[in-house]
C-alpha cells in the first residue's frame, strides 16, 4: 500500500538553523560559530543574565504559593503588559498613560509578528502588501505570506558603500499604496546592522503618515544596541510621539537571554482607549485557535525584573555590559584587519550596532571561511559578533585576510 506521505520531498534546511548544525557535527578544535543570533560570554558560553537566575531563584520558593503552573489567560498577564508597555514606549507616553495600547503576549517575535499577520489579514482589508527591507531577518519573508499577505520589498542596504540606502528606501515608501504595511526593525536592523539616524527617523515617520502607511515595528534588540534602553526606544517614541496608530513587535530574546522561553508581546497602539479594547477583543479571537494562551514562565521572568526596581536596575546594567562587549569586539575586529593590511574597508565593522555585521565578503570568501577555516558564518557575509572574543579573534582576522586575498574583492 502506498504511504500517505509518497509524494512528499524533504523541505531545504534553514540556513541558519543548518549553520549551528554543521558547527556542531565539525570536530576542528579550531571551530567558530557566527552563524546563530544569541549572545555568548567573553569564553564563548550561553549567558544566564544575574538578574534572571535570582528572579529563578525566588519563582522557585514561590511554587506552590504566589507561584503555580495554572493556564495563563489568551493575552497574558496584565501586570505584564503594564510593564512591557511602560518599558518600551515610557512612562511618560501618552499612549501608555491614557490606555491607548492594546498588548497581548506572544512566543517571542516571531510568534507576535505572526499574530501580528493573521490580525491585519482579517481586519485590515486595506492592508494587501506589507513591504520589508532588502534585506532582513530570514523568516520575515515566510511569516507574512503563511498569513496570507503580500510581501515587497524596500531597498535598504548599499552594498557598494556597506551602509544605509536611505535614498532608495524613502524612494519606495513614496510610492507605496495607502494602506500598505511597512516593517521596521525599531533599532539594530538585522542582518546589517545599519540603522537610520535620529533626522531619518523623523523623515521616515513622516512619509508613512502622510502616504498613510501602517508601520509595524520588530523590536528585538531594545538595549542590546547601544547598552541604553531608551535611546534604543527612539524610533518607536518617535511614532508614538506623532499620534501615529501602528504596531509593536517586542522580543525578550536578546535583552533578557530568554531565547528558549519564547516570551514577547505584541503591542497595539490605537488613536483611544475605546478601540485599543476593540481590538484586544478581536487579537484574543487570532490567539484562541492558534495556541490558546501563552507560556508562563518567561511571563513570570519578565515581571519578577521589570517589577522590581532593584532587580531591574541590575538587569540594565548587566544589559550594558554585554553591549559593550560587542562594541570592544567590533573595534578588535576592525583594528585587526586593518593593522593586517587586509583589503578592502572596514570602518562599517564600528558604524554598524547591535548583534550582527554584513561584513561585505562574499560567497566564495564566506564558502572559503567555512570550508578551510571551520569559521561558520551565513554565505551573505552576515556574522554574528556575539560568537568573537579575545580568544578566536587572532584567528578570525587571520582567516578574513587568508580569504580576501585568495577569493580578491
Amino acid at each position: 500500500q502506498d504511504s500517505l506521505f509518497a509524494s512528499m520531498v524533504e523541505a531545504p534546511a534553514d540556513p541558519i538553523l543548518k549553520t549551528a548544525t554543521d558547527y556542531a557535527a565539525d570536530p576542528s578544535p579550531n571551530k567558530v560559530n557566527l552563524g546563530i543570533g544569541a549572545y555568548r560570554t567573553e569564553e564563548g558560553k550561553p549567558y544566564i543574565l544575574p538578574a534572571v537566575r535570582d528572579a529563578e531563584v525566588e519563582m522557585l520558593k514561590e511554587l506552590g504559593g504566589k507561584q503555580n503552573k495554572e493556564y495563563s489567560s489568551i493575552d497574558g498577564p496584565a501586570e505584564l503588559k503594564t510593564l512591557t508597555q511602560s518599558l518600551v514606549f515610557g512612562a511618560d507616553s501618552p499612549a501608555f498613560k491614557s490606555g491607548r495600547i492594546c498588548s497581548v503576549q506572544a512566543l517571542s517575535g516571531t510568534g507576535s509578528l505572526r499574530v501580528c499577520g493573521e490580525f491585519i489579514k482579517a481586519h485590515l482589508p486595506q492592508a494587501k502588501t506589507i513591504y520589508i527591507s532588502d534585506p532582513t531577518w530570514g523568516n520575515h519573508f515566510a511569516i507574512f505570506e503563511r498569513a496570507g499577505i503580500e510581501t515587497a520589498t524596500y531597498p535598504y542596504f548599499d552594498s557598494k558603500t556597506l551602509g544605509f540606502d536611505f535614498a532608495g528606501m524613502m524612494k519606495t515608501l513614496k510610492s507605496a499604496p495607502a494602506g500598505s504595511v511597512i516593517l521596521l526593525h525599531a533599532c539594530a536592523h538585522n542582518p546589517t546592522g545599519v540603522d537610520p539616524s535620529e533626522d531619518q527617523w523623523k523623515q521616515i515617520a513622516t512619509v508613512c503618515q502622510e502616504r498613510k502607511l501602517i508601520p509595524l515595528m520588530d523590536s528585538a534588540y531594545q538595549g542590546y544596541a547601544t547598552g541604553d534602553l531608551d535611546k534604543d526606544a527612539y524610533a518607536i517614541r518617535l511614532f508614538e510621539s506623532m499620534g501615529m496608530e501602528f504596531f509593536l513587535c517586542q522580543s525578550f530574546a536578546k535583552n533578557l537571554g530568554l531565547y528558549g522561553e519564547r516570551i514577547g508581546m505584541l503591542h497595539i497602539v490605537c488613536s483611544d482607549a475605546d478601540k485599543a479594547k476593540k481590538v484586544l477583543s478581536q487579537l484574543k479571537l487570532v490567539i484562541r485557535p492558534m495556541y490558546s494562551n501563552p507560556p508562563i514562565h518567561g511571563a513570570q521572568l519578565v515581571i519578577k525584573i521589570l517589577g522590581d526596581a532593584e532587580r531591574c536596575n541590575a538587569w540594565k546594567q548587566q544589559l550594558a555590559e554585554m553591549a559593550t562587549r560587542i562594541h570592544e569586539v567590533r573595534a578588535l575586529l576592525r583594528g585587526g584587519l586593518e593593522k593586517k593590511g587586509t583589503p578592502g574597508k572596514w570602518d562599517h565593522i564600528t558604524s554598524q550596532i547591535g548583534m550582527f555585521s554584513y561584513t561585505g565578503l562574499s560567497e566564495p570568501m564566506c564558502e572559503r571561511l567555512i570550508k578551510e577555516h571551520h569559521i561558520y558564518l551565513l554565505k551573505s557575509g552576515r556574522i554574528s559578533m556575539a560568537g568573537l572574543n579575545k580568544g578566536n579573534m587572532e584567528y578570525m582576522v587571520n582567516a578574513v585576510d587568508e580569504v580576501v586575498r585568495t577569493c580578491g574583492r
